[in-house]
């Protein structure tokens, strides 16, 4: 049912008991199908923040292109920094096919990036001083990173199960690229080793936040809602559990720690048990207040601004056409 063809609103509750059916039998929803006002705004947070993500993302790794310690390496993470770029673009323009029918646009989704209104994803909100971090940034963030997409293949919105699809396979690669590094430096001088064990402690808080709270704790989240249409399958505190079990064995076994002396794995309950991360502070990071918050945006709102001509030549042979004209 498209929103096209959308009769009056008087049949709403009928729509929405459709639209549900719809999502329990496991249907796909694409982009002109009809939709409730919270599955679209939810849709709309999800996926602009996770590309604006993707591209500021790039932005602590893009830091350490000049630098990488070998043309090897240099040439690997500008694919990175370029795949993680393509992948925001990729979303943003799942984004603006959700936020038409609201009359929004690309440019409105920008703005908000840089009023502090639209927020990006904690870890691209920290420093990444060494090049340990580069490695733990595509070891263990895009570990992180690929744990979350690849539940949300199983989303009830096609396009953006389509869209990961593309991101997933890359960001596997991105993965390999920094278990590379993390190995080669584990490996590595008595110096290098503790650069690589410093990254560790510097990201870990950072890592158990990258999920987002629990349920029921001081932050408030929208899991069950999302989880009721589908839009997601797990909860925080279970991808948590995923990553734990995924990573925190390999860490140990390169012979590093973490800072965490309560965490350990219950046989019993299948789980794992660590010290809970400052939410407070994860919520004063996402609003902006980072380390290197200021200097992210500032970046990005530059290159935005001196792209404009850019685009504006892009456009212009659309904007004749639209107006009747020829290209």
């Amino acid at each position: 049912m498209s929103n096209r063809t959308d009769p009056d609103r008087a049949s709403d509750g009928e729509r929405l008991a459709h639209f549900l059916n719809r999502i329990d039998r496991g249907d796909k929803i694409e982009a002109d199908d009809w939709m409730p006002d919270d599955y679209r705004n939810q849709l709309i947070k999800l996926i602009s923040m996770h590309g604006v993500s993707e591209i500021m993302g790039a932005l602590p790794e893009k830091e350490w292109v000049p630098k990488a310690p070998t043309l090897r390496r240099k040439l690997a993470i500008m694919a990175k920094v370029q795949d993680e770029m393509g992948h925001g673009q990729l979303l943003l323009r799942v984004a603006e096919d959700l936020m038409a029918p609201l009359g929004q646009t690309r440019e409105d989704l920008l703005r908000n990036l840089f009023s502090g209104k639209l927020k990006f994803h904690n870890v691209f909100h920290m420093e990444a001083p060494t090049w340990a971090d580069a490695g733990v940034i595509a070891w263990l963030v895009d570990g992180a990173a690929i744990i979350t997409q690849t539940m949300s293949l199983e989303t009830s919105y096609a396009p953006y199960a389509r869209a990961l699809q593309r991101i997933c396979a890359e960001e596997k690669f991105h993965a390999q690229h920094g278990e590379s590094i993390v190995l080669e430096l584990a490996e590595g001088t008595p110096a290098q080793r503790r650069m690589l064990q410093e990254a560790v402690n510097r990201w870990w808080p950072s890592l158990l936040m990258f999920f987002g709270p629990p349920e029921g704790g001081t932050v408030s989240s929208n899991q069950q809602l999302n989880m009721r249409y589908k839009i997601r399958t797990q909860t925080n505190e279970e991808l948590r559990q995923a990553f734990f079990h995924k990573y925190v064995n390999r860490i140990f076994h390169l012979g590093l720690t973490l800072p965490d002396d309560t965490i350990r794995y219950d046989e019993a309950e299948g789980i794992w048990h660590y010290r809970q991360p400052d939410w407070d502070r994860f919520v004063e990071i996402v609003r902006g207040n980072g380390p290197c918050s200021a200097q992210r945006l500032r970046l990005r709102k530059t290159s935005y601004e001196e792209a404009g001509w850019v685009r504006e030549a892009m456009l212009a042979p659309l904007k004749t056409y639209a107006a009747g004209g020829a290209i």
